[in-house]
């Protein structure tokens, strides 16, 4: 699976990398509403919440839905501005529609496609959709969107506050914590860009990224089969600290494409693709195939010794065996006349860890 950015013809000065104190907000309340996702920083989150003050935490509470299982679109800024005010000041220009618009998928979890027909804001029965859909996920998600569809003006200036507060509590020593390393990445990202080309660029963002063979394209690795186009708006890429692992990709019609990529640590692991994660849940959804793991996890076996142990025909062993292979959890090695079929317990043992990466990815 796939998200694929058409940039066909995207002069070079249209793809851009640049730090946004709004983004970086967002990363840091995903983090404090989700940090299972972020072992790393559970310590940080911790001490956070227990530093706010009540109104915080409970005004935190009601709007996290735009950032918890997935981020607002207007919350990942196309042009990053140097301060967090600059950009909630951009954010207050988008029109009312788009803006419940975007809200409402990230609160109801509902597809944009439920909202592209007609606004909940003007038309009833769209409305009415969008509550069942929030009322579906818990109260304060029906609350919310309630509040939102009868005085999205009110709600706007509410979550800009809230936001506003986040900076005075946590968010600017944060911010300064981290604008070195964001900065490093950067100079490293835009060299690479202005000396080896978009590719290389690519490269250095994430093993998820990369650009397609013709040139034409942006693919990334996510569990979503998705396709937008930069054309006329260009790409903006921006480092992470806190995002770590997620990788966030604005991709919405009538949004400008935004990739919120985790700054990386030294000599980082590649990511295994969710392409070769699904081939190995496959391969191992076969019970016949788990049972000559077992055997295989005692040691090397020739595919005759595994058909005698578990008295099957030697056709049907290669068959599964073969399945195995094609999934990286076996190698085979010739000994004289024997060819003897090896378990990769390294792949095997990270297969939950790479499961759970390509997920939050």
């Amino acid at each position: 699976m796939t998200l694929r950015i058409d940039i066909s013809g995207l002069p070079s000065e249209g793809l851009r990398f640049a730090a946004s104190p709004l983004a970086e907000l967002t990363a840091m309340l995903h983090v404090l509403a989700e940090p299972g996702h972020h072992p790393q920083l559970a310590d940080w989150a911790a001490d956070v919440r227990s530093g706010l003050r009540p109104e915080l935490d409970e005004r935190l509470r009601e709007a996290e839905f735009l950032w918890r299982s997935s981020q607002a679109d207007f919350l990942l800024p196309a042009r990053p501005r140097p301060t967090l005010a600059e950009e909630l000041d951009d954010v207050d220009r988008i029109d009312d529609a788009t803006y419940v618009t975007a809200a409402l998928v990230t609160t109801c979890g509902g597809s944009r496609d439920r909202f592209a027909a007609s606004s909940p804001l003007t038309d009833a029965t769209a409305r009415g959709r969008a509550l069942d859909l929030a009322q579906a996920r818990g109260a304060r998600q029906e609350a919310f969107a309630e509040r939102l569809l009868a005085d999205p003006a009110a709600v706007r200036a509410r979550v800009r506050h809230t936001l506003e507060q986040c900076a005075e509590a946590f968010f600017d020593g944060a911010w300064a914590d981290v604008a070195v390393q964001l900065a490093t990445d950067l100079r490293l990202k835009n060299d690479l860009l202005r000396r080896h080309g978009t590719g290389a660029a690519l490269a250095s963002v994430s093993g998820a990224v990369a650009l397609a063979p013709d040139g034409d394209c942006i693919v990334v690795d996510k569990l979503q089969d998705k396709a937008t186009s930069a054309h006329g708006t260009g790409v903006t890429f921006i480092p992470s600290v806190f995002g770590s692992p997620h990788l966030v990709v604005v991709h919405a019609s009538g949004w400008q494409p935004v990739v919120q990529y985790p700054v990386a640590e030294p000599n980082p692991a590649e990511p295994v693709s969710l392409e070769t994660v699904t081939l190995r849940l496959e391969a191992l959804a076969h019970p016949v195939r788990l049972r000559l793991l077992r055997t295989l996890a005692r040691g090397p076996h020739t595919t005759g010794e595994l058909a005698h142990t578990w008295e099957l025909s030697l056709p049907e062993v290669s068959r599964h065996l073969a399945v195995l292979r094609r999934a990286g959890l076996l190698t085979t090695r010739r000994h004289g006349r024997y060819v003897r079929n090896t378990l990769r317990l390294p792949e095997l043992t990270a297969l939950g860890a790479d499961l759970l990466a390509a997920v939050l990815r």
